[in-house]
This record gives C-alpha cells, structure tokens and sequence, in this order.
C-alpha cells in the first residue's frame, strides 16, 4: 500500500511539473504561431519543455522510493547483505552527485572477523558519476555519524573494503578522498603482519583545529601498541590538492614510545607528513618490525627531530639526541621507491662512549648504558656472560635484515670516551649496504695516540656469510694502551701492526673460530721502568738493586708479536721481546673455536745475576679467564740443588741460583722481517683474500 501511495504522488508530481513545464513555455499564438515556424523551432521547444521536465523530475523525486531495490542491488553485486535502515535522498549535480543515508548496515564478507563493514547512524557523501561508467567508485568526500567499522586484510590480497564479490581484487577498492568522522569506533585486523587494533573515536568542536580525538589499543607487529592523540574534523585519504590536516600521537609499542605533531596531506600514504617528533626505546634494531628500517643493534636511545615525507621519500632533519652515553644528531633520509628500499645520512658524536659499542658487534650493553635514558627501561639482559666463560661475541648475523634495503651511512665520532681502559680517541666510518654486502669502508678509529684503519666486508647474500677484516695499525703508543705503564712515566716506543682475517661465518666468534689469515703488532725502541723484566725474569739480584736504587729506565730494543692464523688457530709465528737486560721468547698458540691459551715464555738475562730462580713461565687458561704459572721442572731441579748445596754449607745454596746470562741482542732487524711475512698457505691465502675488501 505504502509503495503505491508512492508511486500516485510521484505521478501527481510528474503531471504537475509537466503542467507548469508547459505554462512556462506557453506562447500568446498571436504573437507566435507555431504552426506557421519551421521543424527545427517546434523541436527545440519541445527539447526545453523535456529537459526542464527532467529538472524538475529529478529536483522533486522521492529518492526513498529507491531505497529496496538499492539495497538489494548492492547485495546482490557484493554478495553480502546491504541495508539502509531509514531513508535515502540524493542531490544531483552535472559531475556527481551527493548521496544522504541513514541509518547504514553493510555486512563483512563471510572469513571476516566482525560481522558488519560499517553500522552508522548517518552517512553522507559525493560519489562521482563519470567514473562509474568504467566501474571505478570515486567518493571525493564522505563523512559518517557514530560508525562501527570493521576492516580486515588478509595475506592473499582479500579486504573488507573491496566491494565486489572478488574483495582481492584492486579494482573493486572505492578511492575515498576526505572522510570526516563523528564519534564511533573503527577495528583493524591484518594477522599476517601482527597487526589487531581497535580505536575509539570521538568529537567535540571545543577542542579547536584538532576536535577529533582518537585512543587505540591493540598489537602492532605483534607487540602491544597503545596510542592516543588528535587531529583535524577532515581527514584527507587520497585527496590531492586540498590543505594538510593537523594531526598528534603519543605511541606505545613494546618499548618503544613516539610522539610527533605536525600535519599531513593524506593519511593512507603520509604524503605531504611534516612533524617534529620524540622517539626513544630500548634498542634502535627493534624499528625492523616496527618500521621496516634495518638499523643496527644499540643501547637504549632517544631521539628527536622533524620529519618529512614526499612521495617515496622520509627525511629527518635537525637530529639529536642520544645512544646509551653518547649524543649523536645530523640528518638521515629513507627513500622507499627504489627496490629495495635505500637509507642514506650523515650523523656525528661530539662524545662517543665506548660502553655504546658492545650491540654492534653482540654485546649487550652494559649496565650504565642501559640505564642511560630516562623513561626507558633497562633491557632486562646486561652484559650475559657466553656459557664456558667464553667471551667471543655469538650473537648471529639477522640475513634478513642485510637484504632488507640498501644503505650509505657516514658516522664521525670526535672524541671516544675511554671507559673500558681502550685509548679511543675519535673515528669515522663510511657504512655502505648493497644487495645484502654490508662493508665498513673507510674504518678509521684514533688509538693510542695512534690510528687503526681499514675495511670490514661481510656478505650477506651467502648464508654462512663471507667475512673479511683488513685493518692496519699506525703510530700506536704502548704507554697510552697500558695504563698503568702510563700513569708511571713509561714511555714506549711506537706500535705498528695489521689483522688480515677472512672466513665464514653468522657471528663474531664462529667466523673467528674458522678464520684464517695474518695478524702481527710490531714496535721500535722505547723505554720503560725495569720492574716489569725484573718480575717477569725473577732475578733477585735484580730486585735487591731495585729496592735499593728505586726505579731505572731500560731500553726496549725491538718487540714482534705475529701470528700465522690457520682455520681459527692463531699459531705464533714471532713472539720476541727484547730489552737491555733480557730477551724474552715465547712460542704457542690461540684457539680462537675454543678460546683456549697456550704459550710458554722463556726470559733470557743478559747479565750475571744472583738468587735467580729463573724459568719459563706458562700462560694457559681461555680469553675470558687466562692463567698463568712457571714451569715446575727448572723450579724445581734448581730448588733441590739449592737444598743439596745447602746441607754442605748454606752459602753454597747461593750457586744454585746463579744466572749466567746467556741471553743475547735478538737481530731486531730480521725479527721484525720475520713478523712481517706470514706463512706461505692457509695463512698467507686467507690474508690475500681479506685484503680484498678494501675499496681499490
């Protein structure tokens, strides 16, 4: 009955607008007659009189008649239920039209977890015409009162969004361009990619340019999120050409926290982003999951900055802040067009701390690194020690991370801070990643007065990976790497030196464990107070002229100290110290799978000495806990003839301890040559190949 009451009224309405139609164009025939005016006059009457009908049909239809077979349209076409629960009007216009619903229910497909797309007391928007002809759906503007909306995306493609019964399709996506929302609640799910959100909604005009506020709880990259923050009434989707919107979050994820206000121009691609932000958390490496930035491992940090997105391109301006104990600022940009993705900055440290270094190389930080930053909590793990003492780090290469994206990086430290007794002075590195190729090339650290430079090349497209280190030591003191030799008025002369390394390997200590290749330190002439010989050699005659005359310089000769490096065992190749009063040959080697130590010393005195109980002296044990003793069998041969003699007459005790001083000038000359030439082999082909990773 309803139905047909309405279809009499729209015929009354037709017939009126006909009526006045024709009154309006009606002519006094004595001033016009028709019949006396040609065909092309009579149709183009006729084609006013139907286009103002049309006007007029269209300016007083009553659209809600339309409202059943428009909800069984759009059913049908999307296969699942559709509903406009009260009433439809539409307002047409040459380009589009504006479409008023209210009171909306549109289901979800069958998989999805809510049931309902969208519930909304009211929706309102401009849908363009001309594009529906090609089956594209174009809302330049929608706004909806107090909506439910349920999104959902799967891995294969499907979204709840899509509105056609094929929702994988890009096609059947509508482009929505400026949505405003009053009030309401919005549910996100994307399993695949460990995001499950659920935001609240809600609007009042006293709040300013910012009256929409938002509050999100939920998992972001599988860890728990929580947000907050505000922006504008109008939020701009796909929308070109129109003004940024202003926009605040205060973020929550894991232990990592952001706030940033700014503005944007769209909110599906961020185009347009301008904001000033705070970031700070446990670790710069957890921004992997959380941003898809493959920065390196660090101690807790907070930074700030202003950031800017255009197009594919993020910027970061005006950086500062802090790694653990060290400040750091520059700038940094992240262009995601290019396949991959391609990192590229430029960032200093007035005041590197050397505590900061250890996450780089699989160290957790240390304990006053950790709890450097304030509001973030300390990582629950600190300076775990490798199980057997080991101190190697193991921590594995992430291979997914080095294919990642591709990077140039320039750090610059202007002064190291020396807190683990390691004379760092300043540095530099140039880091550069490509197709999963991570070398640190220009490596130029300040040591000791000194300079250790180099490359380190690690290919991450192998799995184990390819690793090379070639690094060379310039000018080093061995005053200023030995403190307590330093804060004695020691000086020594200059260390020179080179490690050429390469193997296989996911970690520090397993590449290190099958390396091979060349390492050797030498050093010149030089002086230093002789109670290091005196002790090392146990010559009593030696220390009673010490405790006598105090302290006297002695003159270092020469010193070499190379190893031939064989698949992880550092065999020694030249283990020489020689000084003015003693020459002290060591042979051994480092098991560096195993950790393991295993040298013996032998000092030889240049001069006759008394009460000397001189002997080898053994160094054992592992890197992290070495040990070190004598040689029992001369103690102890020298020990029962001291007693043997004694029984006659105890001066005699005192031959037995007698030191002839056989020792003798090493040839420094042809020490250090030696030092200088590895092994022909495994040692001299791993040294050739780690040199490879220097830039030609």
């Amino acid at each position: 009955m309803t139905q047909e009451l309405s279809h009499s009224a729209s015929v009354v309405v037709v017939s009126r607008s006909c009526f006045v139609a024709s009154r309006l164009v009606r002519i006094p025939m004595n001033k016009f007659n028709m019949s006396r005016q040609p065909l092309i006059f009579k149709l183009l009457a006729g084609l006013i009189v139907l286009l103002m009908v049309l006007v007029l049909v269209v300016v007083f239809f009553p659209w809600d008649v339309l409202r059943q077979p428009v909800n069984r349209y759009v059913s049908d076409k999307t296969g699942r239920k559709f509903e406009i629960t009260r009433r439809l009007d539409v307002h047409l216009g040459f380009r589009g039209a504006t479409i008023v619903l209210d009171g909306v229910e549109f289901a979800n497909p069958s998989w999805a977890r809510d049931p309902y797309l969208v519930r909304t007391d009211r929706a309102d928007f401009d849908v363009r015409l001309w594009p529906l002809i090609g089956g594209k759906v174009v809302i330049p503007r929608l706004s909806l009162v107090s909506p439910s909306l349920g999104l959902q995306m799967e891995a294969d493609g499907r979204r709840t969004w899509a509105l056609g019964k094929d929702t994988a399709d890009e096609g059947s996506v509508p482009t929505v361009g400026l949505l405003q929302i009053d009030g309401g609640s919005i549910d996100f799910l994307a399993s695949h990619l460990g995001v499950d959100l659920h935001a609240d909604v809600d609007f009042d005009s006293a709040r300013g340019d910012m009256p929409l506020s938002y509050k999100i709880k939920g998992t972001y990259q599988k860890q728990p999120l929580s947000a907050t923050g505000a922006m504008g009434n109008v939020m701009q989707l796909t929308a070109a050409g129109q003004p940024p919107f202003p926009l605040s979050i205060n973020a929550v994820a894991g232990q990592t926290r952001l706030k940033a206000s700014g503005s944007v121009a769209s909110l599906q691609t961020l185009d347009g982003l301008t904001a000033q932000f705070d970031l700070r958390g446990q670790n710069l490496g957890d921004l992997y999951r959380l941003l898809g930035i493959a920065l390196p491992q660090s101690s807790p940090y907070a930074l700030a900055g202003d950031l800017r997105k255009q197009g594919t391109l993020w910027t970061v301006a005006a950086l500062k802040g802090r790694l653990g104990l060290s400040d750091i600022g520059g700038e940094m940009k992240f262009d995601q067009g290019p396949k991959p993705a391609y990192l590229s900055g430029d960032l200093r440290s007035r005041v590197m701390d050397m505590d900061d270094l250890g996450p780089l190389i699989g160290l957790a930080p240390t304990a006053r690194s950790a709890s450097a930053i304030e509001g973030v909590a300390p990582p629950s793990t600190v300076q775990a020690k490798r199980p057997g003492g080991k101190v190697l780090p193991a921590a594995t290469l992430d291979f997914d991370r080095l294919r990642a994206m591709n990077a140039d990086v320039k750090y610059t430290a202007d002064r190291i801070k020396n807190v683990r007794e390691i004379p760092l002075d300043k540095g530099s590195v140039q880091v550069k990643l490509k197709d999963g190729v991570l070398t640190l090339d220009p490596l130029d650290l300040g040591v000791g007065g000194g300079k250790l430079a180099g490359a380190i090349r690690i290919d991450g497209s192998k799995n184990p990976a390819d690793i090379r280190a070639s690094l060379d030591i310039r000018g080093m003191q061995l005053a200023r790497l030995v403190p307590k030799l330093e804060t004695t008025g020691n000086s020594v002369g200059r260390i020179d030196g080179r490690i050429n390394l390469s193997g296989s390997g996911n970690s520090v200590a397993n590449w290190l464990g099958g390396a091979s290749g060349d390492v050797a330190v030498l050093s010149g002439r030089g002086q230093f107070g002789n109670l290091l010989p005196v002790f090392a050699t146990l010559v009593g005659g030696d220390i009673i002229k010490f405790l006598v005359r105090g302290d006297r310089n002695v003159e270092l000769r020469c010193a070499a100290i190379a190893f031939d490096v064989n698949k992880g065992v550092a065999s020694g190749r030249t283990l020489v110290l020689d000084t003015t009063n003693a020459v002290f040959v060591g042979t051994g080697k480092v098991n560096l799978a195993t950790e393991g130590l295993d040298f013996v010393i032998t000092p030889q005195p240049k001069a006759k000495s008394i009460l000397s109980i001189r002997t080898p002296l053994v160094v054992g044990g592992t890197l992290g806990s070495p040990s070190g003793g004598v040689e029992a069998g001369p103690l102890v041969g020298r020990g029962l003839a001291a007693l043997a003699l004694g029984a006659i007459n105890p001066l005699l005790a005192l031959a037995a301890t007698i030191e002839t001083g056989p020792g003798e000038d090493a040839n420094c000359k042809d020490v250090l040559a030696d030092a200088n030439r590895p092994t022909a082999g495994a040692a001299a082909n791993g040294a050739a190949r780690a040199k490879g990773a220097r830039q030609p």
